[in-house]
């Protein structure tokens, strides 16, 4: 069996830090005074928060509340956490890219074949101004 390393207060303020989190500060611009709270810009525009209740010693988390903070607040890996933490090494962090609601085939074809749409003005249109300029179209007498 592996001994995982247990995430301590210590450990979670080293990777807020190396990482370049920034810190909390009340609306006094004070230290927040029961936790110590960071934030971080993440690339697709979502702010990550994290507290940490203080002192910040090298106290050890239970496995369940480590868990969640890796997960549900830093977004990282024990893996990714360690080597941020112990060695430097920032994490890797992208914006997810939303998924596109794209013109379903059959609309595509009724605009081309149809409407004469050109290729650039096909990839142009959303889904919904597909539908609306098909709908004027079919409903138009000819």
């Amino acid at each position: 069996m592996s001994h995982v390393k247990p995430v301590t207060r210590a450990a979670h303020q080293s990777f807020c830090d190396t990482e370049g989190w920034s810190l909390v500060q009340d609306a006094r611009g004070r230290d927040v005074s029961h936790h110590v709270t960071y934030e971080l810009g993440h690339p697709d525009g979502r702010t990550l928060r994290t507290r940490i209740s203080r002192p910040v010693r090298p106290v050890p988390y239970g496995p369940d509340l480590a868990s969640f903070i890796l997960r549900a607040q830093l977004e990282v890996t024990p893996g990714e956490f360690w080597a941020c933490a112990d060695d430097g090494v920032i994490p890797v962090r992208v914006a997810v890219v939303p998924e596109v609601d794209t013109v379903p085939l059959g609309l595509l074809r009724v605009l081309r074949d149809e409407m004469h749409l050109s290729e650039d003005e096909l990839m142009a249109l959303s889904k919904e101004e597909a539908i609306r300029l098909v709908n004027e179209h079919w409903s138009n007498p000819r």
